[in-house]
């Protein structure tokens, strides 16, 4: 009767209604049967027991950059394994649909720190399509883990339409018929089912390779004009804007905030990077809910996105996106291909003096706090920093500038110097605050970006921890069904996908909880070598005794810490279009 039994646990929908122990049964990759009593086992090949434990709809991530990963090994299983089973492509105006390798590597390898010759070789490599629906296709026919959905990106399209020298000169304006080519493979996207489009107006994300290099994105060119144009597509069929602000120029954030409200006419969905508890700005997280409320109290349909978890980042000596907010450190960076350059760079006294000046500075928007008594060092050739802040070892070498102390390091040991910090989402009040706040969108995970500077693949569960725990104090903030609901069902209808939902008729993607071990494991930190990365070592999170069975289109992909024999090779996601 069944292809598979889930039984006795505690079933949520995805919708925010009450929890109850029921059983389901599944057929053909859909939610068969929701039973209070027991369903008939006869000739089910798989029974899976979950007396004691959660039984949810698969996890929507919003912020993923798998795009490159997905067509090399197209499992996904980092996310899947923790009971991720939507995630979206295409984010902060990157995607792989019209540009080739070349210019591939050149928009992900900084930015989102993947090794350039690793996206070069995968898109010149893999790519088979021309057009946005023919990426569907592609995407589609692959032996994915999870549902994918995409956002089409604006550095994608003006790259491909101006190409990438002048769609990065800020002296160059695109033609009346480069805009109207824009317009169209938006279009083209939409009609293929992409969730919208994604822009970037973040000035410290910048070019890898050698003929832009340290230019900012494409879409970070675009005029006012241009912007308008490509919105109005998106306004007028109900799909949605991701967007990232500059954040040192507020009316950047206020214009794309404010681009969502309708008054006369269809809001706009906007999705903006970022809301953060700061610790560089303390104050800066009552406004991101304030502003929230006052664009959708005119009329706009607008979210934040939000990591719900701590943002601590890792760095192998100076490779982390946070130096490219100044100058001091985006010159090192520019120099990354050039280690002995950058090491030359480092021991002069004059760019010296330019970095303390950018470090001592504590005042106007930033994300980094810049205190090097918090950076902790936890692996270097010398033990005797190890577990040391920079800012002391500074001071046991005779009352150094943390600056000095952290570049002498840089400059001996590189890449074998690793440290930590956490930048935001260190309070958990304000953590609680939120991820309650309903202008807020929990995701943000980044997954597949930044392999060896952070890991937050696991964000969900570790939110379900939180309020797990709570719910049993004095200060309960959220219902973990409600919880279920932001993670799931919110998301999958906001964008308007087919997943996030588990009752009668929907896809049968599922997740077993043990709740017992939403524990100290979710903050573990793991390392596992990517093989299509040349075996570089990423990192992530292992909490194999949380999630004990994950299905994907019905199909049993993963349990119990190990994956099925077929996931990676047997499709059993897809890719989700809009609408």
């Amino acid at each position: 009767m069944f292809d598979s039994i889930i039984k006795g646990g505690r079933w949520f929908d995805g919708t925010g209604a009450p929890s109850a122990v029921r059983h389901l049964g599944i057929r053909d990759g859909k939610i068969a049967e929701i039973s209070q009593t027991p369903l008939d086992e006869t000739d089910c090949p798989r029974v899976i027991d979950a007396a004691g434990k959660w039984v949810i709809p698969g996890m929507v991530d919003i912020h993923t950059h798998y795009d490159v990963e997905v067509l090399l090994d197209p499992s996904l299983s980092e996310s899947v394994r923790h009971g991720v089973t939507t995630v979206l492509l295409g984010s902060c105006s990157l995607s792989t649909v019209h540009v080739d390798g070349e210019v591939a590597g050149d928009l992900f390898g900084r930015v989102e720190a993947i090794p350039r010759a690793q996206v070069v070789r995968a898109v010149g490599e893999r790519k088979s399509w021309h057009t946005a629906a023919e990426y569907v296709e592609a995407i589609d026919a692959l032996p994915l883990g999870p549902n994918v959905a995409s956002f089409i990106g604006h550095s994608d399209i003006r790259a491909a339409v101006m190409g990438l020298d002048r769609a990065t000169r800020r002296e160059v304006k695109a033609s009346d018929a480069e805009l109207t080519a824009m317009e169209t493979r938006l279009t083209d996207a939409l009609d293929a089912g992409f969730i919208g489009m994604s822009s970037q107006r973040l000035l410290f994300d910048k070019l890898d390779g050698e003929m832009c290099r340290s230019r900012t994105l494409p879409s970070t060119y675009s005029t006012r004009a241009e912007r308008r144009r490509l919105n109005t597509i998106l306004r007028t069929r109900g799909r949605a804007l991701q967007g990232g602000p500059d954040v040192n120029r507020s009316d950047t954030l206020v214009a794309m905030a404010a681009s969502s409200i309708g008054m006369w006419r269809k809001p706009l969905k906007v999705s903006l990077l970022s809301a953060a508890d700061i610790k560089a700005i303390p104050g800066v997280a009552k406004v991101f809910p304030a502003l929230a409320r006052i664009i959708n109290g005119l009329g706009g349909d607008f979210r934040w996105q939000h990591l719900p978890v701590p943002f601590e980042v890792y760095s192998d000596g100076i490779d982390l996106p946070i130096f490219e907010e100044f100058g001091s450190g985006a010159a090192a960076l520019h120099l990354a291909d050039h280690i002995d350059e950058q090491r030359h760079l480092m021991q002069d006294e004059k760019y010296r003096r330019a970095f303390r000046k950018d470090y001592d500075k504590k005042y106007g928007p930033r994300v980094w706090h810049r205190d090097f008594f918090d950076a902790d060092i936890v692996d270097c050739p010398d033990p005797s920093v190890i577990g040391k802040t920079f800012g002391q070892v500074g001071l046991d070498r005779g009352g150094l500038h943390p600056v000095d102390a952290f570049l002498d390091l840089v400059v001996e040991y590189g890449s074998k110097l690793r440290w930590r910090t956490t930048i935001s989402n260190h309070r958990p009040a304000v953590l609680d605050v939120l991820a309650a706040d309903p202008a807020i969108q929990l995701g943000f995970s980044d997954a597949g970006a930044h392999l060896r500077n952070m890991a937050f693949y696991n964000f969900g569960l570790r939110l379900l921890r939180r309020v797990n725990d709570a719910a049993g104090g004095a200060k309960p903030f959220m219902t973990v069904e409600h919880a279920v609901y932001r993670l799931t069902g919110e998301l999958a209808d906001w964008y308007g996908l087919e997943a996030g939902h588990l009752r009668v008729g929907d896809r049968a993607d599922a997740v077993v909880i043990d709740p017992a071990h939403l524990d100290d494991t979710l903050d573990a930190y793991a390392e596992n070598p990517i093989p299509e990365f040349d075996n570089l070592s990423r990192m992530v999170n292992r909490n194999d005794d949380t999630v004990t069975a994950v299905f994907v289109g019905g199909r049993y992909v993963f349990g119990e810490g190990a994956p099925d024999s077929a996931l990676g090779t047997e499709r059993a996601g897809r890719f989700l279009r809009a609408g």
